[in-house]
């Protein structure tokens, strides 16, 4: 089953993209399979929550998990940080995120 996610890309462009839920993808991951950022601008850690490359400004009430430490941690040394800032290398798509809206967070 997809569900909908509407990503603002770090050209302000919104889009509006269909995110299976049966593949364990998580935020990073779909945005780099919609080229949604530069290659080599997203997901440099490789999705270990090391490099805040994915940072993400989570813009509506959709409910995410709980961020764990390592993604605590990094915010907290990450630029251009926001109260609604999250890694998008740290949530998994699952059917409860449909209607999520994202903005990347500068590079």
């Amino acid at each position: 089953m997809d569900i909908t996610i509407k990503i603002t890309d770090r050209e302000g462009v919104t889009h509006e993209v269909q995110a299976p839920t049966d593949m364990s993808m998580n935020i990073m991951e779909l945005c780099r399979a919609y080229e949604l950022a530069p290659e080599g601008t997203i997901g440099v850690c490789g999705g270990m929550a090391m490099c805040a490359s994915c940072q993400c400004y989570v813009l509506n009430d959709v409910e995410l998990p709980e961020m764990g430490p390592d993604e605590d941690a990094m915010l907290s040394e990450a630029f251009n940080v926001k109260p609604n800032s999250r890694l998008g290398c740290q949530i998994v798509i699952l059917p409860e995120l449909e209607g999520l809206e994202l903005e990347l967070a500068p590079e």
